[in-house]
Parts: structure tokens; sequence; C-alpha cells
């Protein structure tokens, strides 16, 4: 790239409605957007080898998603198990492109769906699944019904019904907004801009998304700031480490929290900043000897995100590349205008440190098609950030930038740094900002992330090819590796109400 640097028995049919994956081409039907997008999952309660809607335009391949169906998965197993959910990725992937190739064949024939894409796919799906048991059945007890997992079914992308509202605040957090305001949101009149939602997003190569529906004018979004009442004993302060913006240009399309040892596990390119050791095989080891690009030397930790591209007909190095232009991510790469990494409280009483190692993933990559259960995208711009949106990209006034907020989960099960679906081990404090029973609150990672891009639509992230970039299935992901001398100093410092760097 131009800028590259490098036992318990669990019945699993029952979840396969709730649980499930998707590849969708999304916009009209068959026929896509002029942008590119990405791949994902989500839920279906079909049966597996039927061709729904019959006579509609089908757009989308469904299936169950395997990972939400094995929620425990015995530590000798992991690596194994690991692997082969991202070979089922990769599966889903190579379908999409199979389904996307012969779309108009089967707008004519959609039994070709059958015997082209959704047998082959079945197939892989079921050996992948035979492995996953075998490997749990060596140390545990096998679980049953993972045949019911490999079905997979065509549906017509009007019938999701699964898109997460807009307008929702980014969640039980305080962003720290104070840090960077923007410009009045008074000093805009909404009518001095066309946002222009029926346009065209992008001037980028012919894809799958987004559409102009994916965008909305901020100004029309309703204010939503209600946060959590601090009360008595709660943690005032914050700490904030400094690690750049990626002005150095690492990037890589794998996750070494969700597929560890596999090349391009994501399927999408990841911005990187801190930990710069960290790739599809990097060790704990690794990681702690890793370089930093954080200013205090004591945050080796690695943060990271899809990055966001400008669809305006601009090639990378990446548009031949795995992650890149072979996965449907295409366009110009941003650089952040600001990078802001800040670590806040509890807003009922004291936090606790983060164990070191502790993998957090906040957001779900393929939440347009899993649902919104997982999705944290929250999308705003400067000046505006009391109005927040998920489902939605926004479109900025003159002079405003756009800002994405992740606020990760902030409470810890007091004992595992992952866990099988690397989501249990942690947890969202309640409503009244009280962790879960046997949850303990740690300091919680809020990212904001500001890009100076044009006006209007025209710009998306990275994502699974069957995504097609929508705004939703944005996500972080967060590995501790700060010392554990800055780490008790930052609980200190959060504790004590202060406000540290």
């Amino acid at each position: 790239m131009r800028r590259t640097s490098r036992k318990k028995r669990s019945t699993l049919a029952d979840r396969a409605i709730a649980a499930s994956a998707a590849l969708i081409l999304g916009g009209g039907g068959l026929v896509a957007v002029n942008v590119y997008a990405s791949a994902g999952e989500g839920p279906s309660g079909s049966p597996p080898t039927r061709t729904q809607n019959a006579g509609r335009q089908l757009s989308t391949i469904d299936c169950p998603e395997a990972v939400n169906g094995l929620p425990e998965v015995p530590d000798q197993a992991r690596g194994e198990v690991d692997r082969e959910l991202a070979a089922m990725d990769t599966q889903i992937t190579d379908a999409y492109r199979q389904f996307a190739d012969r779309k108009e064949q089967i707008a004519r024939d959609p039994g070709l769906a059958e015997n082209a894409v959704l047998g082959p796919l079945r197939g892989k799906r079921a050996a992948s699944l035979d492995r996953i048991g075998i490997a749990i059945g060596r140390v545990a007890e096998r679980p049953e019904g993972l045949e019911s997992l490999a079905g997979c079914s065509l549906r017509a992308d009007d019938d999701q019904g699964q898109n997460a509202g807009q307008g929702q605040d980014p969640g039980d957090q305080d962003p720290g907004q104070e840090e960077d305001p923007g410009q009045d949101p008074g000093d805009q009149d909404p009518g001095d801009q066309d946002p222009g939602q029926g346009e065209d997003p992008g001037q980028g190569r012919a894809g799958n998304g987004p559409e102009a529906a994916d965008f909305v004018d901020i100004r029309s979004v309703r204010p939503d700031a209600d946060r959590p009442r601090k009360r008595r004993g709660a943690s005032r302060g914050s700490f904030t480490t400094d690690c750049g913006r990626n002005e150095n240009g690492k990037f890589n399309p794998d996750n070494v929290i969700v597929a560890p040892g596999v090349s391009n596990g994501a399927h999408h390119m990841h911005d990187y900043v801190g930990n710069q050791a960290n790739d599809a095989f990097a060790s704990d080891d690794d990681l702690a000897d890793g370089a930093t690009t954080c200013r205090n030397q004591g945050d080796r930790s690695t943060y990271y995100w899809p990055v966001l591209r400008l669809q305006n007909g601009q090639d990378e190095d990446d548009v031949d590349a795995d992650g890149g232009g072979r996965d449907q991510n295409t366009g110009e790469i941003q650089t952040p205008s600001r990078v802001t990494l800040k670590f806040v409280g509890s807003p009922v009483g004291r936090v606790t440190a983060m164990p070191r190692f502790l993998r957090i993933i906040t957001g779900d990559a393929k939440a347009f098609t899993n649902g919104d259960a997982n999705a944290n995208a929250s999308w705003s711009c400067t000046g505006f950030e009391d109005r927040q949106v998920k489902d939605k990209y926004p479109i900025c006034p003159e002079g405003s930038q756009v800002v994405r907020t992740f606020a990760f989960q902030n409470c810890w099960d007091g004992q595992n740094t992952d866990s099988a679906n690397h989501r249990t081990h942690v947890a969202f404090a309640r409503d009244d900002g009280r962790c879960p029973s046997g949850f303990r609150a740690v300091p919680q990672l809020v990212q904001r992330i500001v890009y100076d891009v044009p006006p209007g639509p025209g710009f998306a992230v990275d994502s699974f090819p069957e995504q097609l970039h929508k705004p939703v299935t944005d996500h972080g992901d967060f590995i501790n590796v700060f010392d554990e001398r800055l780490m008790r100093n930052m609980v200190r410092c959060i504790n004590d109400g202060r406000r540290c760097r």
C-alpha cells in the first residue's frame, strides 16, 4: 500500500434463528450503487436450502453465525475453533463474490443460486462445523446441533428489517466532547447547504455500497445528550493517552483478537495506533516487546479500527490486495485529523485496574446483517456532538468535521482477558451506571476519531464485503498493554477526580 507498513453440552439448533450471518447486495435489489462495500453475517430463521421470495429481487445470502452458537469453547480448542470460524468468514466472502458476479443470471433464474452458490457454501460450512465439533470433542463433550448452522438461503434486501434506529446516544459515557467542540451549531443555517441525500454518494468504482440512504444531514438529527447522573462516590477523573493519528501508516486486514494466526482475518483494512507489533500472528510477548507510537512509553496498548475512505475513484496501493480491492474496499484512505484516547470513570463508584492483555471489541463488524444487539457505532460532526447517529453517516455543514466515537465496555468479569465469543468477559454498565452482577467497573476507553472530509456523502468505512460499508458496522478493538505502574496511576487519577495525561 502507499501508506502501508506492515463442558457443557450445548444444543445449537435453537440459536440458529437468533444468531446468523447474511451477505447482502444493497441498494436497489440486484443493482449496485456506484461505491464499494464489504461482508458479514446476520440473523436467519429460514430453512437451510430454500430459496426465499421467489419472483422478487434476491440480494441476500443468509447464514446462521456460528460463533453465537458457541458460547463456551474450552481453552485447549479455542485456537482451532477461531481458525475455522475465520475460514467460514472467508467462505461467505467467496460466496458473496460468486453471487455478485452472477446476480443478473440469478435474477432471471433463482434456482441457479442453489447450484452455483448456496450448495457449495453449505458443503464448506458443514465441513468447518464438523472440524469445530471434533476440536471441542477432543477436550470436552461435543456440542450438539452444529449441522443446523451450515445451511444458507437467499432473501430479498427489503426483508432485512434489522438496521438500528438513528438518533441514539453513543452509550452511557462521557466522551469528552469538551476537548474539541468544533463550531457552534447555531452558526449554521440548515438551509445553507444541500445535503445531497438524493445524489450518488460518491464517484468511486462501481460497487455495492454505501448508498444515498446511508447518509443524513446532522442538523436534522434530534439532540440527545442524556447520560447517567453522576452520584456521590462516582469516579470523575480521566486519563488521556496520546498515541498519534497513524501518521506512519500502519495498516493491515488482520484481527489478532478474533482471528489469531489468520492473515486477512478481517477482510477489511484497519488503522493502528499504539503498539506497532500488531498483526495476525502477534503473541502477548510480541505486544509486550513491541514499539509504540504512544507518547508515554508505558502504554504499549494497541488501538485499531476500520479505515475510512473517500469514495472518490482514487485507488490505494491495496486495490488488488486482500482487505482492499479484493474484498471490495476501495477509495482513498483518510488519515484522521485528530484521535483522542481517553479513559473515564464510573458514574456510581470507583474503578479497578484492567488486567494486562485484556481484549475488548466494541460494536459489531457484521451489525448490518446480525442486527444491532452488539452495535455500538456512533457518528456525528464537530459542533453537533449532542446529536449522534448509529445507522447513518453524517453530512456535516461546511467547516464541521466528521466524528466517530467508540465507547468501550466498562465492566470486567474479574477473571478472563478474553472469551470464546470475545464479548462475554466484558459488559456495559446498566442504565443506572452499575455493572452487572459478578462484574467490576474498570476505566472506560472512549475513542474519538475526527476526519476532515469534503461536505456531503462520498465516504465510508471498510467492512466485510457483504456488510456493504454500512455505518452501523463500525467497531473498535483494544488490547491493554499498559505497564502495571502506569495502570495504577490511571486508576488513582480517575478515582481521585483528576484529569491526567
